[in-house]
Formats: structure tokens, C-alpha cells, sequence
């Protein structure tokens, strides 16, 4: 089961002023397999959240047009109950507690490393969805994200944490192909070393542990779970 349905990217709403950070937020984020639309400033969030099926929203509070604490506000007030991660420069306590206080599922302050604000993304998603350490699985292979215990048939493995890494990011969208850079992002930091061969190294190792095919090549393009 993925979070957003299976084999459909997960779709972010990314409203961000500064070019520069927006543009390499967007990356990040579709490098880790999300589709990003990205609006500048407060007037394109609700037209974005009625006309697209959203599923996490960043939210910068420095607009050009509107505070991003009254885009909040009007957010939780028109019903949208989407996990918002406001992602800023402010980093006052008045202003995380009014954050959180209007709505907001978690608050990011800038500069920030990408890899945290994609584990605290999957981490409100999992909690809006009302299932924080609920079992991924695709009909065939199951993950726990609470032990890191992975399980096929009648075969049941503790996986380290880059191995627990790759197989959680396939499990998020079965049928999805995600490439080697795609990987690399859900299991490598920014400053991590990262090896040529370390994704192809972690999935020998997963397969050892749960079948040949458990996980699936797609030459050329990178490597999926099936949808069961």
C-alpha cells in the first residue's frame, strides 16, 4: 500500500517566493520521486489545492503578497486538511508556537538538509493518514518502518537502515520505477560519500534476503516493486 495510491507519485505544493531556493527544493523533491507544482506567492495556494489532489503542502512565510501565517489561516479555515510543513527563515519560538498554533503539522527553519525535510515530509503524511508506523506492503513484500523488520512469505528479515532506506522508498509507490539518483536521495545525506555501485550493492542484499524478484530491474531506467 502506498501512501497516495499505488504506483501515483505523491504530489507537493511547494509555495516558495525565492527563486533560487524554489527552484532547488523542486529538484530535491522530484529527484526523490514526488511531483512538485510550485507557486510563488499566496494567491496561487487555493487555486492549487482545488483543482490538484495534494498531498503535502511546504509553505515559506515570507510572501510578496500575504504572510504565510495568513495562508495558513486560511488554509485550516477553508477545511483543507492537508499536513502543511511551513519551511522558513523565522526561528523565534513566538513564531514556531503560532505556526503549529494555526495549524501547522511541522516547522522547518532555514537553511535545512533536504534529507530532513523528506523524512519530516513522509513522517506527517504517515501521521495525517493516520498510520505513523503502519505496515507498507504491496501485496507481497511487507515493511514495518517500527522495527525495520521487512517480510515475504513465509521469510521475515531486520534490515540495516540504508537497506530499510531503499526498500520504504520503493514501497511508497509499487509499480513506480525509481532511478539509482532517486534512491541515492531517500538513503544519503548531502555530505554522505556515496559509492558507484551502493544502490546496486543494496539491493543484492535485499534480494538475498527476500527473493530474486522481490525487487524488480528495469534496465535503463532503475528499479521497482511490483503492485502485488
Amino acid at each position: 500500500m502506498s501512501v497516495c495510491g499505488q504506483g501515483e507519485a505523491m504530489r507537493i505544493l511547494l509555495v516558495e517566493d525565492d527563486r533560487m531556493i524554489g527552484s532547488a527544493l523542486r529538484t530535491g523533491l522530484e529527484d526523490a520521486a514526488y511531483a512538485v507544482e510550485w507557486v510563488t506567492d499566496g494567491a496561487g495556494v487555493q487555486g492549487a489545492l482545488t483543482r490538484s489532489d495534494i498531498h503535502a503542502l511546504l509553505l515559506d512565510l515570507g510572501l510578496p503578497d500575504r504572510d504565510g501565517f495568513d495562508v495558513l489561516s486560511c488554509i485550516r479555515e477553508a477545511g483543507h486538511a492537508v499536513p502543511v510543513i511551513v519551511i522558513t527563515a523565522r526561528d523565534d519560538v513566538e513564531a514556531r508556537v503560532r505556526g503549529l498554533d494555526l495549524g501547522a503539522d511541522d516547522y522547518v527553519v532555514k537553511p535545512f538538509a533536504l534529507k530532513e525535510l523528506l523524512a519530516r515530509l513522509r513522517a506527517v503524511v504517515r501521521r495525517r493518514a493516520g498510520r505513523a508506523n503502519a505496515v507498507l506492503s504491496n501485496g507481497d513484500v511487507s515493511l514495518d518502518p517500527a522495527s525495520h523488520e521487512a517480510s515475504r512469505g513465509n521469510v521475515a528479515c531486520r534490515l540495516g537502515t540504508r537497506e530499510f532506506a531503499v526498500l520504504h522508498a520503493l514501497l511508497l509507490t509499487p509499480g513506480a520505477i525509481l532511478s539509482r539518483r532517486q534512491l541515492e536521495h531517500h538513503v544519503y545525506g548531502p555530505g554522505d560519500e556515496v559509492h558507484s555501485n551502493a544502490i546496486e550493492f543494496l539491493i543484492h542484499g535485499l534480494r538475498q534476503k527476500l527473493g530474486a524478484d522481490a525487487i524488480q530491474n528495469v534496465r535503463g531506467a532503475g528499479w521497482m516493486v511490483g503492485r502485488g
